[in-house]
């Protein structure tokens, strides 16, 4: 059954703690941060601040992807605020083997995440130093976005990598993911899905999670 990783940036933030309350008693298997920082991307979400109250709701990792440039010099602040996993962007990493080093060292799994526009064959060097990449099916920055059909071939393309390779690295899949698209997107290889408004702007999330898990 695939990680289903919900994007808590599409949930109620007047309700934040409910919120949390309701993902921890669903079938959801790890909460996706989403931090923003308005120059890599063009929009501001949250930063160590907000995972750090987050952390405490919960005992489910905390999934969380750096959209911002210079990712070094925040990563040890998202440490100390409870991240599990942390994923940085190739686009954002001039030294992307000395922030996956920077990140591991610290204790904490390591992702990578690539743009739509990005080959997944830039990944290859890194694969074995990394336990999971995030592909955006979207251009990251906003939520609510359609998925890019050609992400498909791109996650097939990732998993003949690993599987070459001898990896059991995560694919995770970050935008646009719902109800019609998510068994494509699990036989193209990917494990872990990311999902934002098909669990938060539904009326019973619970049940949106279970229908993503059972896929």
């Amino acid at each position: 059954m695939p990680i289903i990783a919900p994007s808590l940036l599409s949930a109620n933030f007047l309700q934040l703690e409910e919120e949390c309350k309701m993902l921890n008693h669903s079938q959801a298997d790890w909460f996706h941060l989403d931090v923003m920082d308005g120059r890599f991307v063009p929009n501001i979400s949250f930063g160590p601040m907000i995972v750090e109250f987050i952390r405490k709701t919960t005992t489910k990792v905390c999934d969380v992807h750096l959209m911002i440039e210079q990712p070094e010099n925040f990563a040890e602040q998202f440490k100390n605020a409870g991240a599990d996993i942390l994923t940085v962007h190739y686009e954002a990493c001039t030294h992307l083997n000395r922030n996956i080093q920077q990140i591991k060292n610290l204790g904490m799994q390591a992702g990578v995440a690539i743009n739509p526009h990005t080959s997944v064959h830039l990944l290859e060097d890194i694969l074995p130093y990394i336990d999971l990449v995030c592909l955006m099916s979207v251009n990251p920055g906003f939520g609510g976005q359609k998925f890019i059909p050609q992400s498909i071939e791109k996650i097939k393309q990732l998993r003949k990598m690993c599987n070459d390779k001898g990896l059991h690295t995560h694919i995770e899949v970050d935008g646009g993911v719902n109800f019609e698209n998510a068994a494509q997107i699990i036989q193209a290889g990917a494990d872990v899905l990311v999902a934002g408004n098909t669990v938060f702007k539904v009326e019973n999330p619970v049940q949106a999670i279970a229908q993503l898990k059972s896929i």
